[in-house]
């Protein structure tokens, strides 16, 4: 009997993706905004409304895998990636990150820096399209998400050193909960990684406030 054989091919595909504030000389600062499991791009940049000004642009790329997050009412979300094949589609999904930088960027002042934030299951995705493209960074902020377990952090050192890195989640996370926190410390310490840790009273949301009391933090 014949057995089934598994193959990849490559096709052109569409990807969505959202922004808050315009491309110009006049931005300091270009964030890239990664949603978290079933959100749309939508949906996280909105998050940014209360500190955007003309010196911000926020682009938030969206997952490139679309399911239905509740059929019945037809809400829809996106993922960024399963442990199906999963090397293909983290390496799909980071070509996909650095192209958003580098048609931006160009646009802004010579000066802009750019910081890279993502939520939940997009923390994992900023850590290793950061890991993979080494782009130049001037922060990573994490929210309610861990740093991936299974990435050498340690041989590339001098780079992680020049990132302000940053994590932030409510202490009343039902999915970041305590055991994996200090699951992450282990990590952190393991692999010299000097993050700054912000908890506040909240669950796996992004807070607006809590985001606008951070924001000196991160530029």
């Amino acid at each position: 009997m014949i057995e089934p054989q598994h193959h990849t091919t490559k096709i052109e595909k569409t990807a969505y993706y959202s922004t808050l504030g315009k491309a110009s000389k006049n931005v300091k600062y270009l964030w890239i905004v990664c949603h978290g499991y079933g959100q749309l791009a939508s949906r996280i940049v909105n998050k940014f409304t209360s500190i955007h000004s003309e010196e911000h642009l926020f682009i938030a790329p969206e997952g490139l895998s679309r399911f239905y997050w509740d059929e019945k009412r037809g809400i829809v979300g996106a993922s960024w990636m399963t442990k199906k094949d999963r090397l293909i589609e983290i390496a799909e999904y980071s070509n996909y990150l650095q192209h958003l930088i580098d048609q931006y960027l160009p646009m802004c002042a010579p000066e802009t820096k750019v910081i890279a934030f993502g939520f939940s299951q997009g923390c994992a995705t900023i850590w290793r399209w950061m890991m993979d493209k080494k782009p130049d960074l001037h922060a990573l902020v994490t929210w309610a998400g861990m740093t991936p377990e299974d990435l050498d952090y340690l041989s590339h050192k001098d780079y992680m050193d020049s990132i302000k890195l940053f994590m932030i989640y409510g202490t009343n996370d039902e999915y970041l909960t305590e055991p994996r926190v200090k699951f992450q410390l282990k990590i952190e310490q393991e692999q010299g990684l000097n993050i700054r840790h912000f908890s506040f009273d909240g669950k796996h949301e992004v807070d607006r406030k809590v985001l606008e009391e951070l924001l000196p933090h991160f530029l």
